[in-house]
């Protein structure tokens, strides 16, 4: 007897990121030439075609029909989510197959249509690292994780930016049909079939939200200004005129760090630049302020998940000169 398809249906609408849609797509398909049965398809809330960010048109066609269940709901993204969750046709989509689906998954963006329409209150979820302070004070319900490259809670997945699709399809792959067909997948395409590392290895560690209490912002800057100075709390304190205590309530109030951990994020962000340059690790340990290239190394992988020198292989050239 034949084996039914994995239905995948991919929500497409104006606006939204190619890649969101051909990454996932191009997964699934290239998994059935290693012996998968998907059935994938581009649909849309209008039944039409779509214009994408990039000005490319995308076919697609109406939602599925027929009484077999469905199996994957994509969701994708656009840099304009507000007016993403603004789009009646498509949310009417999301709120209509997401109870037939088997599971249902996000990627960059889509995490708002999926918060919009109550999936994942309760749940935790990533998105994009730029996003991801968005989509926490919008839909407070969210437990926001802006960290993974995507993130499961249930029968739920959300991914990262663009490209994370393309991981977040390779697991789902790998949970229906195993490692091997995953790998071989991954191979095909050329792709890490696991990522190194998370989001914060491209995000900027500067987060902080902004903040105009007088006695923390003057920390804030001064920190920021030399990041390799004496910024122990007891001196931050004393430079400010206020008690070690009151400094730390303030920064934790304000930023949700504790003063030693925001020294450290600021020196690992000054370590960053300073790695996209000819600087031996040991130089940069010095002028970020580490003292030693063996704590810039642990703080790296505290922070970042990845060593100095894995840092600047990975962000300092493609390799091409």
């Amino acid at each position: 007897m034949a084996r039914v398809a994995h239905l995948v249906a991919l929500l497409a609408f104006d606006g939204v990121q190619l890649l969101d849609v051909a990454g996932p797509a191009e997964v699934f398909t290239t998994a059935n030439g290693f012996g998968a049965a998907y059935d994938v398809r581009v649909i849309s809330g209008t039944g039409a075609d779509v214009t994408t960010s990039s000005g490319v048109r995308l076919g697609a066609g109406p939602a599925p029909d027929h009484p077999r269940r469905l199996g994957t709901l994509v969701v994708p993204g656009r840099s304009d989510w507000r007016a993403a969750v603004r789009d009646d046709a498509s949310m009417a989509l999301v709120h209509a197959l997401a109870p037939r689906a088997r599971r249902v998954a996000s990627v960059c963006a889509g995490a708002f249509l999926l918060a919009e329409a109550g999936l994942l209150d309760g749940r935790r979820a990533t998105t994009h690292w730029q996003l991801a302070g968005e989509l926490a004070r919008a839909y407070p319900a969210v437990r926001v994780d802006s960290d993974p490259v995507f993130a499961r809670d249930g029968r739920v997945f959300t991914s990262a930016g663009v490209t994370a699709g393309i991981d977040l399809a390779l697991a789902l792959v790998e949970a229906d049909h195993g490692a091997g067909i995953a790998r071989q997948v991954a191979r095909h395409l050329v792709v890490f079939l696991a990522r190194p590392a998370g989001q914060s290895q491209f995000s900027a560690r500067l987060s902080v939200r902004e903040t105009e209490h007088p006695v923390l912002r003057a920390a804030l800057d001064t920190v920021t200004g030399d990041p390799a100075a004496d910024h122990t709390t007891d001196r931050l304190a004393a430079r400010a005129g206020v008690s070690p205590r009151h400094l730390t309530r303030l920064f934790r109030t304000h930023t949700g760090l504790s003063p030693g951990r925001y020294v450290e994020s600021i020196r690992v962000e000054a370590a960053q630049a300073l790695l996209e340059g000819a600087d031996s690790v040991e130089a940069v340990a010095a002028a970020a302020g580490f003292g030693s290239a063996e704590t810039m190394r642990r703080v790296f992988h505290q922070h970042l998940g990845v060593s100095p020198t894995t840092y600047r292989a990975r962000f300092r050239t493609t390799g091409t000169a």
